[in-house]
């Protein structure tokens, strides 16, 4: 064998043989599960059943700290699903907030200062600086500036697709779901100067349909609502998340991470999986 053929056989083997960082790129740990928590709005009382009070939410992150659990950014967790990162630390977690209600500014931004967590809003922009339980488009950019919010999409006004596709034909649907995806993505671009590829499904609605034009309208990972820590078997276009309430404090809350979400009873009853 010739010195040449000799220096390209050595080549092809250095080419074949996959280096460390291409095998944790490559393969998604089956024992790895992370919660990703979703809250709504915040404040002293509940004012509803989507709000989670200011005093609760505080003891929630004092027990993850006091824990040893890790608030990572969603992305991520995200990138780990596509095989571009490593995984996730044990006791990961996630925290996200949908609809861009004004408590995230006036309630969450000071605990999430003095904790130092990443968390995600899912914003849908038709009511940013116009409906007036909402942010405003500065408070917005305020937020991305400390460095701890990532801003994704939550559609364009918060649709009901399902209610949707039975009083719509089939060329209307089509045509709203894709001005949802695409206009909601553009608006949160042209504002905010950010790249928007992540999605929360409205009402946790979805199928076959939304999640393909969702991945046409250039996002990468969608989100649902389901009582479980996500896990090797999720999709990532279906991950699920913990609807949190102004219940889930002591035990309601500390069952999330000490079951995971492996299909046993809650404290309030029930069987999450």
């Amino acid at each position: 064998m010739t010195a040449q053929r000799i220096i390209l056989s050595i080549l092809l083997l250095i080419l074949l043989i996959p280096t460390a960082g291409s095998a944790i790129n490559n393969q998604v740990d089956p024992s790895f599960k992370v919660p990703i928590l979703l809250y709504h709005r915040f404040g002293p009382v509940a004012v509803d059943s989507m709000t989670v009070t200011t005093p609760v939410f505080r003891s929630q992150l004092a027990y993850l700290k006091t824990h040893g659990y890790k608030v990572i950014p969603l992305r991520q967790l995200v990138d780990y699903y596509l095989r571009k990162g490593s995984p996730p630390p044990p006791k990961s977690v996630v925290i996200t907030v949908d609809d861009g209600h004004n408590t995230v500014y006036s309630e969450m931004l000071p605990l999430v200062k003095e904790y130092h967590i990443p968390v995600t809003l899912f914003i849908y922009p038709s009511a940013i600086s116009n409906a007036s339980y909402a942010l405003t488009w500065n408070q917005l950019r305020e937020l991305q500036r400390t460095g701890l919010f990532d801003i994704q999409s939550h559609t364009f006004w918060h649709p009901n697709f399902k209610r949707d596709r039975g009083r719509m034909n089939k060329t209307e649907f089509e045509e709203s779901v894709d001005m949802q995806m695409i206009k909601s993505k553009a608006k949160l671009e042209k504002e905010l100067g950010t790249k928007i590829d992540m999605l929360a499904w409205p009402f946790g609605i979805y199928d076959d349909f939304l999640i393909a034009r969702a991945s046409a309208a250039g996002y990468v990972a969608a989100f649902t609502l389901d009582h479980r820590s996500t896990d090797s078997s999720d999709k990532i276009m279906t991950l699920p998340r913990y609807l949190l309430t102004d219940a889930n404090r002591g035990r309601s809350f500390e069952w999330i991470f000490e079951t995971r979400g492996e299909g046993k009873s809650s404290p309030n009853g029930g069987t999450v999986r």
